[in-house]
């Protein structure tokens, strides 16, 4: 006799003070419903309580296993309370040559091995996922609960370009899942990793085209060079994947240029982007933050650097300390960063700034949330000593843990060093609340 599967979510914490606290929901009960639809994860309880469905403010019908019916009447806006377990998330079923999980060395921290392929994940936090393991069923719920925006790799339209990118050669067409998101009035922003020599030129080109077709569906597309690190050199050139250069990324640009021209005169935004680092490669100038709408894809390294530029032109100075930092950025952004830092080294501030060369990964991985605490301390050296305080950029850390890639804490490098150490928000405003004595 099978063991019937439990339904519903664990509760992993209730919120001291709460609407779910004071009516008595704790921790560890199991939510089964959410004003009567089943709940199978915090997607399933955003939706039947209102947050995607219904307008904020109205009745909050649980089911709980062990407290039974509850009924919340939350205020407009206000939230509940109730943290529930994280989903186990699903994985990817790919073999992209140049996917950066796979080109990690060992001995690095279990959870950087995760190859997620979720749409949830997705839409909650903006991860890439391909669509190749999507059932049926997922389907009809990202159509059914509106999860939009989703973010789509699609590297290519053509499909067997596409899964032989993927290494997977069952994968699905792409145009035919963009075309059933669309159909259901879903959003995407999507990427395409430049492979030189594989998805360039005229595929390049043809599938912006392609893309384009699902405009307004289809919110953004960006062009973003493959990132290769030393651990898989082999792998890369059996797949025949190899880095961008100059001369690769020039010629994307232009691709990405042209078809620029043409969808701003007639959608006045640019709907096609080029990632900062392809405009690092190929030693050509960024262009303006305007020229980025709304920045759709900031996070992807798409306009970061022209943000940065623009808001350093647009802060004042504060007093100086007269204390001596000490800071660190990856090299390729060391060039625009210093421009910021010489600016307050003429009003009066001491901060040195140090470009850490990624020895872990390679010297091609170039991007200060690729740094590894080692790296950090062997490119610091021996500046440490003449400084008072270390300023660490929050991109270079686990997102809320002051820990680096390798598990090097930020005590562990104060430590190490024999100075104070701050982690401070990797901004031209962060710098200032730093040197103004503020940090994270």
């Amino acid at each position: 006799m099978h063991q019937r599967e439990k339904s519903g979510v664990e509760i992993e914490g209730v919120a001291p003070g709460s609407l779910a606290d004071r009516a008595g929901i704790e921790a560890g009960d199991t939510l089964l419903s959410a004003n009567g639809g089943k709940v199978s994860d915090m997607i399933d309880y955003l939706f039947h309580k209102g947050g995607l469905s219904r307008k904020a403010g109205q009745t909050l019908v649980l089911e709980l296993e062990k407290a039974g019916r509850i009924t919340l009447e939350p205020a407009e806006g206000e939230d509940p309370g109730i943290r529930l377990k994280h989903f186990a998330v699903k994985r990817c079923g790919n073999h992209c040559a140049f996917c950066f999980v796979s080109q990690l060395p060992r001995g690095m921290r279990k959870t950087l091995y995760l190859k997620d392929e979720d749409y949830r994940m997705s839409f909650i936090y903006g991860n890439y996922i391909t669509m190749a393991n999507l059932t049926e069923g997922d389907k009809k719920r990202i159509a059914r609960q509106r999860l939009s925006p989703l973010y789509i790799s699609v590297h290519s339209t053509d499909n067997e370009i596409r899964r032989r990118l993927l290494g997977n050669p069952r994968a699905p067409d792409i145009m035919k899942d963009l075309k059933f998101l669309r159909d259901n009035r879903l959003r995407v922003h999507t990427q395409i990793v430049l492979c030189p020599g594989i998805n360039d030129g005229p595929n390049l080109a043809k599938t912006i085209q392609d893309l384009y077709l699902f405009h307004p569906y289809v919110m953004s597309a960006t062009v973003v060079p493959v990132g290769l690190t030393s651990h898989a050199k082999a792998a890369h050139a059996k797949a025949g994947v190899r880095p961008v250069e100059k001369e690769d990324a020039l010629k994307a640009i232009a691709v990405i240029e042209r078809f620029q021209r043409r969808f701003r005169k007639k959608h006045g935004e640019n709907i096609v982007y080029g990632a900062d680092e392809l405009y690092i490669k190929a030693d050509s100038a960024l262009p303006q933050v305007s020229e980025y709408g709304d920045l759709p894809q900031i996070e992807n390294g798409v306009g970061m650097v022209p943000l940065f530029l623009h808001e350093a032109k647009k802060l004042k100075s504060v007093e100086p300390s007269g204390l001596k930092y000490l800071t660190f950025t990856g090299v390729s952004f060391y060039p625009f960063a210093k421009k910021f830092i010489d600016r307050l080294g003429r009003k009066g501030h001491d901060i040195t700034l140090v470009p850490v060369t990624n020895g872990f990964f390679g010297p091609s991985i170039t991007v200060t949330g690729l740094l590894t605490g080692r790296d950090v301390l062997r490119g610091l050296g021996e500046e440490a000593a003449s400084h008072d305080i270390l300023l660490v950029p929050e991109t270079a850390v686990k997102e809320g843990e002051q820990m680096f890639l390798d598990d090097v804490r930020i005590s562990d490098m104060e430590a190490a060093l024999g100075i104070k150490t701050r982690l401070i928000e990797a901004s031209p405003a962060g710098l200032l609340k730093a040197l103004a004595g503020e940090g994270l």
